[in-house]
């Protein structure tokens, strides 16, 4: 092959080179970030059902329109009304996962960290574990009435169990050899606990609450279904009762926002927690 042969060989492939190295860039340009890929799917569910409802395939009255339902949301946010039943059911969902989440952490730890506690304590609570939750509500309306007693009963009940098991499990997992060091250390329960046992449950306690949280909102909607007179959950009840599927889809849009809005709450607030561990 002579010398220009070569060179022409040569140039064609730094051409081939350069143009595959656009193409990768053009490529890499092109990919979308997590947070956009994550609304490709919700947006184009709505822009169906938009389709669908507008050319009369899905009946109104069965399932209209996401803009009705919209704009359903937007005449009792207007009115309101939509605040009150909002904040209403947001108090509860609070006030019953504080409550089941303290109740989970210390019967979580006792069983975990005591053997003779576990052994005693933990075979009845797997147990009622595996109750159905609507099973529990003729039982709480019997002992404490329709008032929020028997509500946020409930709730903290949903909240109790994932934060119980996960704190139980982590503690009971905590490598043997971390305790050895810190008896050779001499330290003392409480700096056990803090310095050595806490670092190393901290992320399976913060899934068990965010799951407590989780269970507690989908225990809202079973207390505020039966004797409420207010709430996300009564909205539903009502639009049931009066047949507008509007209300009640935007119950069901409601109850997701809010949902997913204290999740994401409480995992700025659990990754905050195990970064300043971490330091």
């Amino acid at each position: 092959m002579s010398t220009a042969e070569q060179n022409q060989t040569i140039a064609w492939k730094d051409l081939a080179e350069a143009l595959r190295g656009r193409v990768r860039t053009q490529k890499e340009e092109l990919v979308l970030p997590d947070w956009l890929l994550g609304w490709i799917v919700p947006v184009g569910s709505l822009v169906l059902w938009e389709l669908l409802a507008r050319t009369g395939v899905l009946p109104p009255n069965w399932l209209p329109a996401p803009t009705s339902v919209a704009r359903t949301i937007y005449e009792m946010g207007a009115a309101g009304d939509l605040w009150k039943h909002v904040g209403i059911t947001l108090a509860r969902v609070l006030a019953g996962f504080l409550i089941g989440a303290a109740a989970g952490t210390l019967l979580g730890a006792l069983t975990g960290y005591v053997k003779i506690a576990r052994k005693l304590l933990d075979p009845m609570l797997q147990s009622l574990r595996s109750v159905p939750s609507i099973a529990w509500v003729p039982l709480f309306l019997l002992w404490l009435g329709i008032q929020e007693t028997s509500k946020i009963a409930l709730i903290s009940l949903g909240a109790f169990f994932p934060v119980y098991l996960n704190l139980s499990v982590a503690v009971r997992d905590v490598d043997p050899k971390l305790l050895e060091i810190g008896r050779l250390y001499r330290l003392s329960t409480l700096e056990m606990i803090r310095r050595l046992i806490l670092p190393a449950v901290l992320p399976q306690y913060i899934v068990g609450l965010r799951s407590g949280l989780g269970l507690a909102w989908m225990f809202v909607v079973a207390a505020e279904l039966l004797g409420a007179s207010s709430g996300i959950g009564y909205l539903m009840v009502d639009g049931q009762m009066t047949g507008r599927a509007a209300i009640i889809l935007a119950s069901v849009i409601l109850f997701a926002v809010c949902g997913k809005v204290t999740d994401w709450i409480a995992n700025v607030v659990g990754d905050t927690a195990l970064g300043h561990r971490a330091r």
